[in-house]
């Protein structure tokens, strides 16, 4: 086996892309992660997790992420920083290219996640990193005392602007719903905290400032009326898109650009899995996604396996060890 040949290369270093790469290489396949940021993905952002088994009063992804990636060391997984470009098929399995990396692998799970999905009004890009920011949990000791305001109304949106009581004098969360979208024990959170105000039935029009933010224009969609609310600092959570635009012509995807997979985590082509958010159906929770990871790295075993000539379950690159274990 070359250095660049693997059993399985996982795309993706997050929750998903992780479980599934400690699971592949217990299982004895040499396994690559390639991710462009490194491991932990977006969940390196978040303040506090509450939705994944461990510790009674949580942990931050700045916690959870490094304790992955341990897991993954001890485990083998390699590593490699790189985006990941185009997967194309080869007589024995796949071509993996990237902007530095040209790997090749029997079987590829890809696990890349979503990518925050932006407004698009005017101010945004341009103020992008000067006021104007996806993560409140990095940028919240910087709005100590001042206004802030939350675009949207689900999880992440409510977390963030927990995250960001003990820092802002107000917080005012907007969103275009006639309600909230957050879990129960999110909004009740966030009604106890005095700083918090919501204002539904409403939406961002442009985000105004000179070198940095000074205030938000929105308007109220009962009524039509425009206005602009001071503030210094905009955090933005309305939704996610998936990262599979290198995929379109690889993989079957679902309307919404996620990719469509069966019960084993398989994708329309043979030997290539997909698992956590950035398939179809998902339901977007951490643990579901960490199961997610397990299930794609199992049949991508089963799967190297069965290329060799062997049903049994077992290790891709030496059956006999593997299916005495």
């Amino acid at each position: 086996m070359s250095p660049n040949d693997y059993d399985i290369v996982v795309i993706g270093a997050g929750v998903a892309g992780l479980n599934a790469a400690i699971a592949a290489a217990r299982h004895g396949a040499r396994t690559m992660i390639v991710d462009m940021l490194g491991a932990g993905g977006q969940v390196i952002n978040v303040d506090r997790i509450d939705n994944f088994p461990g510790p009674a009063e949580g942990m931050s992804g700045f916690e959870l992420g490094p304790m992955l990636q341990m897991q993954a060391d001890e485990a083998g997984v390699e590593f490699a920083l790189d985006t990941i470009e185009t997967i194309a098929k080869t007589d024995t399995g796949f071509r993996i290219a990237g902007s530095d990396l040209d790997l090749t692998a029997g079987a590829v799970i890809v696990a890349a996640g979503s990518a925050k999905r932006t407004l698009g009004i005017p101010g945004e890009a341009e103020l992008e990193g000067r006021g104007v920011s996806h993560c409140a949990s990095c940028d919240g000791p910087l709005m100590r005392g001042k206004d802030v305001c939350i675009i949207g109304g689900g999880d992440s949106a409510l977390d963030e602007a927990l995250a960001l009581v003990p820092h802002a004098a107000r917080i005012t969360v907007i969103h275009r719903g006639s309600r909230l979208r957050a879990s129960a024990a999110l909004q009740a959170k966030a009604n106890e905290a005095s700083n918090i105000e919501v204002r539904l039935n409403t939406v961002a029009t442009a985000i105004r400032g000179e070198g940095g933010v000074s205030a938000i224009t929105v308007r109220d969609l009962s009524t039509g009326a425009e206005s602009d609310l001071p503030c210094h600092g905009v955090f933005v959570y309305v939704g996610l898109e998936p990262n599979t635009s290198f995929l379109s012509d690889t993989v079957t995807l679902a309307a919404d650009g996620r990719i469509v997979v069966d019960l084993d985590m398989q994708t329309s082509v043979p030997g290539i899995f997909a698992a956590g958010d950035i398939r179809a159906r998902s339901v977007a929770y951490l643990a579901a996604s960490a199961g997610d990871g397990v299930t794609a790295a199992i049949s991508a075993v089963r799967h190297l396996a069965q290329r060799q000539g062997n049903t049994q379950q077992a290790g891709p690159r030496d059956i006999a060890a593997a299916s005495a274990g």
